[in-house]
């Protein structure tokens, strides 16, 4: 296999090596590749089967035979996994770029703005009224 999709390949078969479908269930892990059990598969392990797909079908697409299959590098998936930023196995906007952070779960959800706006309008128009019957 040419070596751009060599680390992906390998990352997969660490990742299955380590899921549940493998270790505790005792399937294989070109069983675990195939339906029903891939949906039992970590979401990690999912995106790079993904991504690792991808890179196969890269090798044979007709668009990318003078630039070649760009290939991705494990060890920035590494890094993006403790950092939590640019994570993406290929070009594109990274999907959890540019989240808000983490919860518990516990906090409560921010108000939609249109509730923000229809408390200040009421606020707004209760003021008006209260200023009009003042006045009379």
């Amino acid at each position: 296999m040419p070596s751009s999709c060599k680390e992906i390949r390998a990352a997969l078969a660490q990742c299955l090596q380590e899921s549940e479908c493998v270790l505790v269930q005792r399937h294989t892990a070109a069983e675990c590749l195939r339906e029903p059990l891939v949906s039992t598969l970590p979401l990690k392990c999912q995106q790079l089967k993904k991504g690792f797909g991808e890179c196969r079908r890269g090798m044979i697409d007709m668009r990318k035979r003078f630039r070649g299959n760009q290939p991705i590098a494990f060890r920035q998936l590494e890094q993006t996994d403790t950092t939590g930023e640019g994570y993406q196995l290929y070009a594109g906007k990274s999907a959890f770029a540019g989240t808000r952070g983490e919860t518990d779960g516990n906090n409560k959800d921010p108000k939609d703005w249109r509730e923000v706006e229809n408390e200040k309008y009421r606020a707004a128009t209760a003021a008006a009224t209260g200023n009009a019957s003042n006045r009379s």
